[in-house]
């Protein structure tokens, strides 16, 4: 495994530590579809919440926050998209979370509630 596998797999479980932390039930991690991927689905006071979450060695490029840009929002929405169709919970409130991991100078664990919304609700 390469350092970026690693240090994206620890970015993973510090996530699901943190939202676990913070009153998110664990749903389910990983999924995927031909459409793309979700690292965590969870679940707070009733809301689904689709979580992305980026890890980075520091801030010196933006930051992990940063690189949840439009392509990748896109390909997390039609993951978000078939889940809800196939679990047939296309009613339920649900909105898009993404958990920002920082290893330098020290490691820092951000939580962003509702960083992006899809245009048409599903």
């Amino acid at each position: 495994m390469t350092s970026t596998t690693v240090r994206g797999a620890r970015g993973e479980e510090l996530a699901v530590e943190h939202l676990e932390r913070h009153g998110y039930r664990i749903l389910e991690r990983n999924y995927r579809c031909r459409g793309g991927e979700i690292d965590i689905i969870a679940e707070e006071q009733g809301v689904l919440c689709f979580v992305e979450v980026r890890s980075c060695a520091s801030d010196a490029f933006g930051g992990p926050l940063s690189t949840v840009r439009s392509r990748k929002q896109q390909r997390i929405i039609r993951a978000a998209r078939h889940f809800l169709t196939t679990r047939r919970c296309l009613d339920r409130e649900a909105r898009f979370d993404v958990v920002g991991i920082t290893y330098a100078p020290e490691l820092r664990v951000d939580l962003v509630r509702g960083a992006f919304e899809s245009r048409s609700y599903w």
